[in-house]
């Protein structure tokens, strides 16, 4: 595929090919045109010698050369119908391709073909390693990162959570965009830290499998025989892998108490309700006893009582502020 082909270009002047490469793929785990542009090439060059593929090309028998020729060079040796093959750095050798695109963009030079080349490219999620490669590298060098431990980031997990569902609230994209990864750094950082346990290590690798096995159990109907065609059915399915895995002798088993009073006063509704148990409300004076039985009831009408109130809280702040601006 030609990316670029411009000035005079004569039909003897050859073809030069940038082969870019994801560092984020296996080294040698090259696309089949490629491997084709590679084997054919007249040239291959190399401005890194130090390039991750370098060793894999030299196994398949591709002589490279580890050099970096100017863009006049590139062009003069493409003469007469001959192919180069630039092996890009993790840089993009930008002075080659800044000469080539001042050559071609001058109209006086006949130029080659000039065509980029991806040889690789990163799979959905490849970020991620970049996340983790930052991450130990800060556990190592940063001062403060370096003394954390799971219990002094716990309160960060929470506030970081906090601002992702505001953010979800406030309908902001690059709000959202933001705190998800703010969440997911909390969540690479545990597993760092829970690296260096000298009893029970384990990696984000070890996180991500575990994540994986129990979504994987738990949908029986996208990765076993069993059919859902509802959301009910699925909740079922769920429900009753769960309470396979987890063997529980009560249903409050799980549900954290140290959670906001409306989300945990709706969450035992909810597991009462689904288990299907008759547990009346306590009956008790004050106003905790009639937010839980609001939480009860918004939860038995499908409403998240902690949304609910924030909702109407922002809606009291936007009162407030209207009323400041008009000066009191």
């Amino acid at each position: 595929m030609n990316a670029t082909t411009a000035g005079a270009t004569a039909p003897d002047q050859g073809r030069i090919v940038l082969l870019t490469t994801s560092h984020r793929v296996a080294p040698g785990l090259l696309s089949w045109p490629a491997w084709q542009a590679l084997r054919t090439a007249d040239r291959v060059v190399c401005a890194d010698g130090a390039h991750p593929q370098l060793p894999y090309l030299r196994e398949a028998g591709i002589r490279v050369e580890e050099t970096a020729p100017t863009a006049e060079e590139l062009v003069d040796d493409c003469a007469g119908g001959r192919t180069a093959v630039v092996v890009a750095t993790g840089e993009g050798d930008p002075a080659l391709t800044d000469g080539l695109a001042r050559l071609a963009g001058s109209g006086r030079v006949p130029m080659p073909d000039l065509e980029l080349l991806p040889a690789s490219y990163d799979l959905p999620g490849a970020r991620l390693l970049d996340l983790v490669q930052v991450m130990d590298r800060i556990r190592l060098e940063c001062p403060w990162s370096s003394q954390r431990t799971h219990e002094g980031l716990a309160k960060y997990a929470i506030e970081e959570a906090y601002e992702l569902v505001e953010a979800i609230e406030d309908g902001d994209r690059d709000e959202l965009r933001e705190e998800l990864g703010d969440v997911l750094l909390q969540v690479v950082f545990h597993a760092r830290i829970a690296e260096e346990d000298p009893d029970a290590p384990f990696s984000v690798d070890d996180v991500a499998g575990t994540i994986v096995d129990k979504l994987v159990h738990r949908h029986p109907h996208v990765f076993g025989d069993e059919t859902a065609d509802t959301p009910e059915e699925v909740r079922a399915h769920w429900l009753r892998t769960k309470a396979a895995e987890k063997q529980r002798t009560s249903v409050t088993e799980g549900v954290p108490l140290g959670q906001p009073g409306l989300a945990l006063a709706a969450k035992l509704h909810s597991r009462v309700r689904t288990a299907g148990l008759d547990v009346p409300l306590p009956a008790g004076e004050g106003i905790g006893y009639d937010l839980l039985a609001l939480a009860a009831r918004a939860e038995s009408e499908g409403t998240d009582p902690e949304a609910a109130l924030r909702a109407a809280a922002r809606t009291y702040r936007d009162a407030i502020r209207a009323v400041e601006a008009a000066g009191g």
